[in-house]
């Protein structure tokens, strides 16, 4: 394979922040592990995207202990974020984390599993569209959380914020006339800290390094999988860089 180009690389760089955040559940957190892997150097004979994710992988420090109730061990959330957001085949995933094929799919099979079995929590829906929000409320609660309100606006979501305090945010980032998904978090987070992932269908635009940006971002089109570990790793993953 030939060698990777700096034009390579920045074309990468905003999905490895993504899955760097996603892995930690912190944007500075993230940003960090990305820049300390650059400084590192990045493992030899992959694509700039793959070695982005590879030295992520490498360096990224496990929870110094893992939350209560807590079913997925660090490879098993590598593979599922790499494979299920980051939309990789699991032989491209066994090798940004350096175990062979069959090996990545036994675990990334346990990691699915157990899943399943992961604790529920209150989600709160953050969507103008009638329709897509009937939709992501299916999918949150096929997932096994409780969804306790649904809002088409910024004032709804901050009103409805403040009664149900949910343990989740999932929320659009364009909101019509009704405002502003980006600028309804922040409101919200003024009173209530609390995960937050944003579904857009312009993931880059959040990506730019420009402003305060999400740690967690789903790509619309979504699966149902993609949202099941995004909602485990908001909720539970705070890893600290030193």
């Amino acid at each position: 394979m030939n060698a990777v180009t700096q034009a390579d690389l920045l074309r990468s760089l905003p999905a490895a922040r993504r899955y760097a955040r996603a892995l930690t559940g912190s944007q500075a957190a993230g940003d960090a592990l990305v820049g300390q892997a650059l400084r590192n150097g990045l493992p030899e004979g992959l694509s700039a995207r793959l070695a982005l994710y590879a030295g992520v992988t490498r360096i990224a420090p496990p929870p110094a202990a893992p939350p209560a109730g807590a079913v997925l061990g660090a490879r098993h959330r590598q593979l599922l974020l790499l494979t299920a957001l980051e939309e990789l085949s699991v032989s491209e995933a066994g090798q940004v984390i350096g175990i062979p094929t069959d090996v990545a799919e036994t675990e990334l099979e346990e990691a699915r599993a157990a899943l399943r079995s992961a604790a529920a929590t209150d989600v709160l829906v953050i969507e103008d569209e009638p329709i897509i929000a009937m939709d992501v409320r299916q999918l949150v609660e096929s997932c096994g959380h409780r969804v306790v309100g649904v809002a088409a606006t910024e004032a709804q979501a901050v009103r409805l914020a403040a009664s149900k305090r949910p343990g989740l945010i999932l929320a659009d980032v364009n909101l019509g006339a009704g405002g502003d998904g980006i600028t309804a978090v922040g409101r919200i987070q003024e009173q209530l800290k609390v995960p937050v992932i944003f579904v857009t269908a312009y993931p880059e635009r959040l990506l730019t390094a420009e402003q305060v940006e999400p740690a967690f971002v789903i790509s619309k089109p979504f699966e149902p999988l993609a949202l099941a570990i995004a909602t485990y790793q908001a909720v539970s993953s705070t890893v600290p860089i030193e």
